[in-house]
């Protein structure tokens, strides 16, 4: 019998800093750049009911854990579940279950942070974000951490939304944060742009991309949605978190493949090997960069045992008891 510490929704929402989150999700994606094996979610679907069953893994074995994430979303509930097992990567051993809803926005958005501190101008202070939900909070409230950020401009298509969006974000963060009426306004003389969105099509226009700007783009982890231009994928720097879900599911990087702007050649590095030092990052300050980030288990187990530990040093979490497969597995 091993003990395995439950940390609930409610433990993890107040465990960790968005600094804190940053921190461990560069630390795994530098180890990804050191070889660590990770790949891309798998996702199940039926044809009756809308909604998914998605997962995916990664093995840090520096860091000490392996492990995934797992959640359902849709369905009849049209709601979401999700769960992160983490195990001991040398032993093994289950070590905890983490209720993933309330990590999901910050270890999301600590990628993002991540990637602006590697691939933004260093005298970033302006940024916009398309998308009012929490993974466009995520993404905001980290990302501030690794720049300067001054102006923040918020569109939605629904006016309470980014209203609300801007007035809760102006109270938290330093910077002064305002809705506007359209992605253009939002994004025209932005540094950094974020791209949050549910969208099939795209939400921001090239045309209105200025030189140096940088790109995080996150909602767009489905081969039929393309948040992006495909004129834009192809005059970026383009740095996926995976190299091999590229072709899974980067709907806008697969557009603009399919239509003959870019192909195999055109995929600059993987995060991981820009954090390692192995690519370069932004080495030219009118470069567009841009991050295709759909979701891994990179950023997953490295902002999960970074809870794990925080819950084990301030006592938090419920001890479960499980049995390896010697103990309980019938005829061992």
């Amino acid at each position: 019998m091993t003990a395995v510490k439950y940390i609930d929704g409610n433990e993890v929402a107040g465990l960790a800093t968005p600094e804190e989150y940053v921190d461990a999700v560069r630390e795994a994606y530098a180890e990804r750049g050191s070889g660590a094996d990770a790949r891309p979610r798998t996702k199940l679907g039926r044809d009756d009911i809308p909604g998914m069953m998605t997962g995916y893994l990664a093995m840090l074995p520096e860091k000490g854990y392996m492990g995934g994430y797992m959640y359902a979303a849709g369905f009849e509930s049209e709601d979401a579940w999700f769960v992160t097992p983490v195990f001991d990567a040398a032993h093994g051993e289950l070590k905890a279950l983490i209720d993933g809803a309330s990590m999901n926005p910050f270890k999301t958005g600590a990628a993002g942070a991540v990637a602006v501190d590697e691939l933004a101008r260093r005298d970033a202070t302006d940024l916009a974000v398309i998308g009012t939900g929490a993974q466009a909070r995520g993404q905001l409230v980290t990302s501030a951490t690794v720049r300067d950020i001054e102006t923040v401009r918020v569109y939605s298509p629904t006016v309470e939304n980014r209203e609300s969006f801007a007035s809760d974000l102006d109270e938290v963060l330093d910077a002064r944060v305002s809705a506007v009426e359209s992605s253009d306004a939002a994004i025209t003389g932005a540094d950094i742009v974020i791209t949050a969105t549910t969208a099939s099509d795209p939400v921001i226009a090239d045309e209105n991309i200025e030189a140096g700007t940088h790109i995080t783009a996150m909602g767009q982890y489905d081969p039929s949605k393309q948040e992006i231009e495909p004129e834009t994928i192809a005059r970026s720097k383009y740095v996926p978190d995976l190299r091999e879900r590229v072709h899974q599911d980067a709907g806008s990087f697969l557009h603009a493949e399919d239509i003959g702007l870019v192909d195999e050649d055109h995929i600059h590095a993987e995060l991981g090997e820009v954090v390692q030092g192995t690519a370069s990052g932004r080495t030219d300050p009118d470069e567009i960069t841009l991050f295709d980030s759909g979701g891994t288990g990179i950023e997953t187990i490295g902002a999960a045992s970074m809870l794990y530990e925080k819950a084990i040093g301030a006592d938090l979490g419920t001890t479960l008891e499980f049995y390896p497969a010697s103990e309980a597995m019938p005829g061992k």
